[in-house]
C-alpha cells in the first residue's frame, strides 16, 4: 500500500469515527430537553476527537500549545451562543445562525493574533462568563419544548460537518502549526448543527434555550482545555486527554446534580 493511500484511509477512518461519535451525542441531546441537552452538547464531543487524532500525529508539546490557543476561543463560543439566543427570538435561522457564526469567526480571528498564556486565557474566560451568563438567563426557559421530528438529512449533515472539521484539523495541523490548529479544533460544530437543524423545526426560542443553558457547561469545557494544556506536558498526551475529559464530565455531573436539587425544592 502506498503512503498516500495509507494516509487517506486512516484519515477517512478518523473522520468516520468522529462523525459517529458526534451524531450519537447530538441525537441524545435532542431527546433530553434544553437543560440536559446543553450539558451533553458542552462535553468535548467535537474537539475531543480532533485532539485525540492530533495526539496520534504530534508530540505532547504540540498538543499543549494547541490547547493554550484553544482556551480563549472557548470565550468566543459563549459570545456566539449569546448572539444567537438574542437574535433567534425574532429573526430567521439564517440571520440568527449566520450572525452568531460570524461573531465567532471574527473573535477567533482576533484571538489568533495574540500569543496567550494560561493565566490570560483563564482571565478572558472568567470575564466572558461573568458578562454573558446573566445576559443569557432570560433565554434559558421555554414554556414547552416542542417534539422533534427528525428529517432524512439530519444525520448526514451532522456527520459531514464534524467529519469535515476533523479532516481539516488533522490534515492542516502539520503546516499551520499548533496555534492555528488549536483555534480550528474549537470551531463550534455541535452548536452550529443545532442551530441549523433545530431552529426550522422547533423555533428560535426553543433552540436558543439549549444554547443559553450551555453557558455553565462551557465554563467546565474551558477548565478541561486548561487541564489539557497542563497535564499533557506533565503526564503525556494520553493521560492529559483523559484528565481533560474527566474534568468536563465531572463538571457537568455536578451541574446536573445541582439542577436536580433545585427541581426537588
Amino acid at each position: 500500500m502506498s503512503p498516500e493511500l495509507h494516509f487517506v484511509l486512516i484519515l477517512v477512518l478518523r473522520m468516520a469515527v468522529a462523525a459517529a461519535f458526534v451524531v450519537s451525542a447530538s441525537i441524545i441531546t435532542e431527546r433530553s430537553g434544553p437543560v440536559m441537552g446543553a450539558l451533553i452538547a458542552t462535553l468535548p464531543i467535537s474537539a475531543g476527537p480532533s485532539y485525540t487524532f492530533l495526539a496520534l500525529d504530534h508530540d505532547a508539546a504540540f498538543i499543549a500549545e494547541g490547547a493554550l490557543a484553544s482556551l480563549p476561543v472557548n470565550a468566543a463560543t459563549i459570545y456566539m451562543g449569546l448572539t444567537y439566543a438574542v437574535l433567534a427570538q425574532r429573526f430567521s435561522m439564517w440571520i440568527s445562525a449566520g450572525s452568531a457564526i460570524a461573531v465567532w469567526l471574527v473573535l477567533a480571528t482576533i484571538i489568533r493574533q495574540f500569543e496567550w498564556s494560561l493565566a490570560a486565557g483563564l482571565i478572558v474566560n472568567g470575564i466572558t462568563f461573568a458578562i454573558c451568563i446573566p445576559l443569557l438567563r432570560p433565554y434559558r426557559h421555554v414554556a414547552k419544548m416542542p417534539l422533534i421530528a427528525r428529517r432524512w438529512y439530519d444525520i448526514p449533515l451532522r456527520a459531514a460537518l464534524v467529519a469535515s472539521l476533523v479532516g481539516t484539523v488533522v490534515t492542516a495541523s502539520g503546516w499551520v502549526g499548533p496555534r492555528v490548529t488549536g483555534v480550528m479544533a474549537l470551531f463550534p460544530i455541535v452548536f452550529s448543527s443545532m442551530m441549523l437543524i433545530l431552529h426550522p423545526r422547533i423555533g428560535g426560542p426553543a433552540t436558543a434555550a439549549v444554547l443559553a443553558n450551555s453557558a455553565w457547561g462551557l465554563m467546565g469545557f474551558g477548565l478541561g482545555v486548561a487541564v489539557l494544556h497542563v497535564a499533557v506536558l506533565q503526564l503525556g498526551s494520553l493521560i492529559g486527554l483523559c484528565c481533560a475529559l474527566a474534568t468536563c464530565i465531572v463538571w457537568n455531573l455536578v451541574l446536573w446534580q445541582i439542577g436536580r436539587r433545585k427541581v426537588k425544592r
